[in-house]
């Protein structure tokens, strides 16, 4: 993977909010997936745009994406297991565009499926089989379509992390792995130093958090590096807390770059943006903490 000279690796920013301000309604349970079906073109203009600024890494459209979600849009099978695919075919194609960048398939959480917050909670109320036969049949189709490297994001809780460790143990394919948090904790209120030892596996080339407040980020990339031994990443939202049920963001915003420099410091290779975070906050971060171009 390309670094600066400072040998970080600037992520993305968020897919959805930099499709909303391109003009486009996500209020619907597929949210930023609707646009594999009914706008892909746009998909690969905010690819472009991340690149553009200077991140290193695409992170595709598949965080909402599953087979159950697009059935329960209408959308049969197949074309549902293309469309999932197609995530990242549109990203390789913008990722050709500019040679050493690399594309990292989004593995959201199963409550990310659901569209009612519950990713926000974690312990959905299901067996661990379940969560497996729902992310083993997407895991394998978005391996397939050739991504550098999945990025299992936004994970609420350890129960699922066991599941999905479990699973990338036996595809042996490269990941990241992030959970998101709340206040030194997962979502679903388990310590951090017992949750960010379940990845450390050898599939895994980073560990951290992501979705959650800047303030959040420093301790957590700490607990992370010291547990684990690895990489930390970090691509926390702008500060805004998601209202499930209003379906909007509340709250007072920073950029990420305001203190990347500490979380490098801390161990962080891999800092990025999340929910609210766009180009123009990608852009800042690489003309703030790498010092020649990738």
């Amino acid at each position: 993977m390309s670094k600066g000279s400072d040998g970080l690796v600037i992520l993305d920013g968020g897919l959805s909010n930099a499709l909303e301000d391109r003009g486009h309604d996500l209020s619907d349970a597929l949210w930023s997936a609707r646009l594999l079906r009914d706008d892909p073109a746009e998909i690969a203009a905010v690819h472009r745009a991340y690149y553009e600024a200077g991140a290193m890494v695409a992170t595709t459209a598949s965080y909402q994406a599953s087979v159950v979600g697009f059935e329960r849009a209408g959308v049969g099978r197949a074309e549902a297991e293309r469309l999932i695919a197609s995530s990242v075919r549109i990203a390789r194609e913008v990722r050709d565009e500019f040679p050493g960048r690399l594309v990292a398939a989004s593995v959201g959480p199963y409550g990310a499926m659901l569209a009612d917050g519950s990713e926000y909670r974690g312990r959905y109320g299901v067996t661990s089989s379940a969560l497996r036969d729902f992310h083993a049949p997407r895991l394998e189709l978005l391996m397939n379509a050739g991504p550098d490297l999945l990025a299992i994001e936004t994970i609420p809780d350890t129960q699922e992390a066991e599941v999905l460790v479990g699973l990338l143990s036996e595809l042996n394919f490269p990941a990241w792995f992030s959970y998101s948090i709340h206040s030194g904790a997962t979502r679903a209120g388990q310590p951090l130093d017992e949750a960010f030892a379940i990845p450390a596996i050898d599939q895994v080339v980073a560990i951290g958090i992501n979705c959650c407040t800047p303030t959040d980020v420093l301790p957590a990339v700490r607990t992370a590096v010291a547990v684990t031994g690895k990489p930390a990443i970090a691509y926390p939202n702008r500060g805004e807390s998601w209202d499930p049920v209003a379906r909007g963001w509340v709250g007072d915003s920073t950029a990420p770059a305001t203190f990347a420099r500490d979380w490098a410091a801390a161990g962080a290779t891999y800092i990025g943006g999340c929910c609210r975070v766009g180009p123009d906050d990608i852009r800042e971060l690489h003309a703030k903490y790498l010092a020649e171009e990738v």
